[in-house]
């Protein structure tokens, strides 16, 4: 691990001592070549689940994300090249972008890999410093405003959740904060810290995840950043917030009445967070204003789906990989877009259909995936969730998230045949029509269709591994289980107890047997020698 920080470091800095803007792209194809090697290297030394530098744990969710990032990175880069050069930046913007790009790339990664409460802390604020400096490349207006909303909204998030980490470090008294050490003490530790350190870091980390209360942040973020980097925020970014509520998720599974309580929160701002990307998506004109509530909406879904636990709980990690394929194919689209219409606004741009025929198409069936219609995998992810809410008979929830659900579905659709056929009424750059990059766009929405399909078992196997610590906490147990199980204990108690008796009188009959031999012993010795006596 320290050697992949140590190169991945030297080649995220590198852009900033080359002096042209390929050396910077083929150091970024490097940085590139690094993550699939690192990736490559845990697999053939089998170090999936080994503990690295005592801090780091290459486990089957960081494994699984870091492939996830890889994948989106390698895309975004590709994106960025074409839409900078695009944009007439100058070659020190260009060089400053690929190395925050990349430098955001490592701090993510660490998230991932981290094996301790503080570490992850320290990372994802360490995410903060990267994303702002993406935020405001462009350096407008809206980009300065975006970026300090960003990093105080952030900064205060992050607070919150250091306070939550003291909480645990105080039921810890002080101990170590490897997620391993945590859970052994946090089944026995005090009720009020662990509820209270639940909701800071969750609130905390919800800048990061972008859900409710904190997901503001997120979509001004995505506004404000270059089209492929937006891709790369509502994506990998979203991720390490997910990983790092979901490590906290599974260390609660141990805690009794309390994960339930946390279950029933992550419920409650799932339905909030559903419910602000249904009415915000109703309001915006803006497209890439959309996509983010659009990922507010998703991730909504996503926390409901671990509130509720068992299946759903499967379906909730699945919602998140599938969700990174297809938001990112819609972002480089919605960039390939801006460069054609110079605008993001819904109301004035269309008959996309007929100037960018392989974008329009990308962007409709990105549109039909992103709603869940077979064969998208979101399909498969929310019938997994709704199944298990009809499970626990949570009747009310079922019937809130499909009104909402149906907001969504209206508002997404007709923005997508708003923007094929509606007539266009912005000046239009046909030179900036790139087909060859619609095309490489569509593919992580191929990539996702086909996991509609089709689960490799490396996938459903690393899902299994990820939810193994949660999911047998979170079933539901019946009343009539409970009582068999009590009645099956009594049972064996009395069937014990009669032995337990039998055993003990035996002994005692033993011991009262071998007082009488000592004492008959003892009254002949006396009897022989009483005459020296």
């Amino acid at each position: 691990m320290h050697i992949y920080l140590l190169v991945s470091l030297l080649l995220a800095l590198a852009p900033l001592v080359v002096r042209t803007e390929r050396a910077s792209n083929i150091m970024s194809a490097l940085f590139l070549l690094v993550q699939v090697a690192s990736i490559a290297l845990i697999f053939y030394f089998k170090q999936v689940d080994q503990v690295m530098l005592s801090m780091f744990r290459a486990d089957s969710m960081a494994v699984l994300f870091h492939i996830l990032m890889t994948a989106v990175l390698g895309f975004t880069m590709l994106h960025s090249s074409s839409y900078l050069k695009l944009e007439n930046v100058s070659t020190r913007s260009y060089k400053a972008y690929y190395t925050l790009l990349m430098l955001l790339a490592v701090a993510i990664t660490c998230v991932y890999y981290s094996d301790n409460v503080a570490m992850t802390w320290v990372f994802l604020e360490a995410t903060t410093i990267c994303s702002a400096g993406i935020i405001y490349h462009r350096e407008f207006k809206q980009s300065l405003e975006a970026t300090w909303k960003y990093i105080f909204v952030c900064s205060t998030g992050i607070a919150m959740a250091y306070l939550g980490i003291l909480l645990l470090s105080t039921v810890a008294e002080h101990g170590s904060l490897d997620y391993a050490s945590l859970k052994e003490v946090i089944a026995n530790g005090n009720p009020l810290y662990l509820k209270v350190a639940f909701l800071l870091i969750v609130v905390g980390y919800s800048c990061k995840m972008e859900i409710f209360p904190l997901y503001t942040v997120g979509v001004d973020a995505n506004y404000a950043a270059p089209a492929p980097a937006s891709a790369y925020i509502s994506t990998a970014l979203v991720n390490a917030g997910f990983v790092s509520i979901m490590r906290i998720y599974t260390l609660y599974a141990s805690a009794g009445e309390v994960f339930a309580w946390a279950r029933h929160v992550l419920i409650l701002i799932g339905i909030l967070s559903l419910a602000v990307g249904a009415m915000f998506l109703r309001r915006t004109n803006n497209y890439k204003r959309f996509m983010s509530y659009s990922t507010v909406e998703n991730m909504g879904i996503v926390a409901i789906g671990m509130g509720i636990g068992g299946v759903a709980l499967w379906a909730a990690v699945f919602h998140v990989v599938c969700h990174t394929l297809i938001k990112s194919s819609m972002f480089y689209q919605i960039g390939i877009m801006r460069h054609i219409y110079d605008s993001y606004s819904i109301n004035r741009i269309g008959n996309y259909l007929n100037i960018n025929r392989v974008g329009a198409i990308g962007f409709i069936v990105g549109t039909l995936v992103l709603l869940a219609f077979p064969p998208s995998p979101l399909f498969i992810s929310e019938v997994m969730i709704f199944s298990e809410i009809v499970s626990v008979e949570k009747w009310w929830l079922l019937v809130l998230m499909l009104v909402l659900m149906c907001v969504v579905l209206y508002s997404i659709w007709s923005r997508s045949l708003r923007l094929s056929y509606h007539s266009n009424q912005d000046e239009l750059h046909l030179s900036a029509v790139n087909r060859r990059l619609s095309y490489i766009a569509s593919l992580p929405l191929v990539a996702a269709i086909v996991l509609g399909l089709w689960q490799p078992k490396f996938l459903d196997s690393a899902i299994e591994n990820i939810i193994s610590d949660g999911v047998e906490v979170s079933a539901e147990v019946t009343i009539d289980e409970v009582e068999v199980v009590a009645d099956a204990e009594e049972s064996e108690a009395v069937v014990e107890e009669p032995v337990m008796e039998d055993a003990a009188t035996a002994e005692t009959e033993a011991d009262a047997t071998e007082e009488q031999v000592i004492e008959e012993t003892t009254d002949e010795n006396l009897d022989d020698h009483g005459d020296v006596l």
